[in-house]
């Protein structure tokens, strides 16, 4: 599913118009990108946790040269999947 999938399923199943149910699942998005832009940890339970991982500089491999190149540091975010999202996943059908 992507962003324009997620709309349409919301505007159905609670009976929202398509702007309505876009301003919501923006809304989400900014929210969550806001607090990992603070350092925050997003946690919905049963589905999971986003939180920022931090990476330190290193010295890679350009592999179409085989030159060494210095890699900044960075940070990602990272997704920790939940027990109950687990478990529906690896369900039985």
């Amino acid at each position: 599913m992507n962003k324009s999938g997620l709309i349409e399923t919301l505007s159905k199943r609670e009976n929202l118009t398509e702007k309505e149910a876009t301003s919501v699942v923006k809304l989400i998005f900014k929210s969550f990108t806001d607090e990992l832009k603070r350092g925050g940890r997003i946690e919905i339970r049963g589905f999971g946790s986003f939180v920022i991982r931090e990476y330190d500089s290193y010295t890679g491999r350009n592999p179409k040269t085989g030159s060494n190149i210095e890699v900044s540091a960075k940070k990602l975010p990272f997704f920790k999947v939940g027990k109950g999202l687990r478990e529906s996943v690896n369900a039985e059908k």
